[in-house]
């Protein structure tokens, strides 16, 4: 529509005028990175932010702009951007040497911890990214079962080789795909019925995240985990995203609903490069490297990677799990979570603006239909990303970080100050372009 594109490009011209660094650096960067980019979700035209330094929740640009970080990396930057316990075990780690290519005592520590707050984890590895995390449990299934098939979900995203918005993508690992609909159990029926003696795992994020943060229900959950209990499939919940939800049990601990393998990232690595994979002692037991045996029940597989262990990350995530992220400072924030979502949808009654989440994990979405009645992408197909694009520019502008795809996740560092300036900042663009939100 017209109106829409003007109003784009007179924020566009905006921010390119009141960010000629950025640009600058940005064009440089084109000229050794293909696009300028080596990290897809971070560009949006015209050109992204270049950022400076960062502190608490604030983020500075190179031009001198201060933004409020609502964007927390992803759900990984937890802790926000200078949190005193994890630099200084940073700081202490760093004077203990930088590699050792060993076996050293935290990351035993940070094993233990994974283990206290996920009942349903007996043994656990680490990997440098949820991406591999995943990569590694898919492996564990297969080999465990003995089967080839993968069921996943429409909107579901494991990783930058799992990628299930619209149908599998040419980046995918080749794994053979079976697509349910996420929130719908006859899908998942109807690929049993057919497959079900071939499946190998079923893999599922308890809450789809980049698709746009829907929650499964807990008798979409619980359907899963019976489903995968009666055909001998492994049921892997990846909660790479929602591992920080609740009481920092994810998902699972909250509902009682537990898979066989679960997968995690982001923020447990304290800010560093991070991933894991844990569960039943069975199937986490080809993994040891102890065994030695050539066949295949009792076969140790090998899984290698230089800095799975690696003592920054190590450092930084069991001082973080120990030392600030208890039980009751989770719980706190995602109530606060929870409470910025509901004044969020109460500005916005009377437009299309809905958002939709869990605790400190949210998405924005433009889409006639209620947030209560979004179980799936297919019940936002059609939303208005224009408007996405629009809310992203202006927010920038007013000194806000979120995801261009309207993603928001919050850090620690947060106060009530900060989100009710949020709040005040969304109810002004709700004002500002009422006419092209309105209901």
């Amino acid at each position: 529509m017209k109106q829409f594109q003007e109003t784009y490009d007179a924020l566009a011209r905006e921010y390119a005028a009141n960010n000629p660094k950025s640009k600058a650096a940005y064009e440089t960067a084109t000229k050794s990175l293909p696009g300028g980019n080596t990290r897809t979700v971070l560009f949006y035209e015209p050109f992204p932010l270049y950022t400076e330094r960062a502190k608490g929740c604030y983020l500075w640009d190179v031009d001198g702009h201060k933004y409020v970080d609502l964007l927390g990396e992803y759900t990984a930057g937890l802790y926000g951007h200078s949190n005193p316990v994890i630099l200084e075990a940073i700081h202490a780690a760093l004077k203990r040497g930088l590699s050792f290519g060993s076996h050293h005592a935290d990351e035993a520590r940070l094993a233990q911890l994974i283990r206290d707050r996920f009942s349903s984890i007996d043994l656990v590895r680490f990997t440098n990214s949820g991406t591999e995390a995943n990569l590694m449990a898919l492996a564990a299934a297969k080999i465990y079962t003995d089967r080839s098939k993968i069921m996943v979900f429409e909107g579901g995203y494991h990783g930058g080789g799992f990628l299930f918005k619209s149908g599998p993508h040419p980046v995918n690992v080749p794994h053979e795909y079976l697509m349910a609909r996420y929130n719908d159990t006859g899908s998942v029926d109807e690929l049993i019925t057919a497959n079900g003696k071939d499946i190998a795992a079923i893999i599922v994020e308890p809450m789809i995240g980049s698709a746009g943060c829907i929650p499964g229900t807990p008798e979409f959950l619980a359907h899963l985990r019976a489903k995968a209990t009666e055909i001998g499939a492994v049921l892997i919940f990846d909660e790479v995203m929602t591992s920080r939800l609740y009481s920092g049990g994810g998902v699972q601990s909250e509902i009682g609903i537990f898979p066989d393998m679960t997968t995690m990232g982001k923020y447990i690595g304290g800010g560093m490069s991070f991933g894991a994979f844990g569960g039943k002692v069975d199937i986490m037991s080809i993994y040891d490297p102890r065994t030695t045996s050539t066949t295949r029940k009792g076969a140790s597989v090998p899984h290698a990677g230089t800095f799975n262990n690696n003592v920054l990350t190590m450092a930084a995530g069991s001082a973080g799990l120990e030392k600030v992220f208890s039980p009751d400072l989770a719980r706190a924030l995602h109530s606060r979570g929870d409470d910025l979502r509901n004044k969020l949808n109460y500005v916005a009654k009377s437009t299309i603006l809905r958002v939709t989440g869990c605790g400190s994990i949210m998405a924005f979405h433009f889409t006639a239909t209620p947030s209560e009645k979004i179980h799936s992408i297919r019940d936002i197909e059609g939303h208005n990303t224009s408007l996405l694009d629009i809310l992203h520019l202006h927010m920038l502008n007013q000194g806000f970080y979120i995801a261009r795809r309207g993603f928001v996740a919050l850090s620690l560092e947060l106060t009530a100050k900060e989100l009710d300036s949020f709040v005040e900042a969304i109810q002004g663009f709700l004002r500002k372009y009422a006419n092209l939100v309105a209901e």
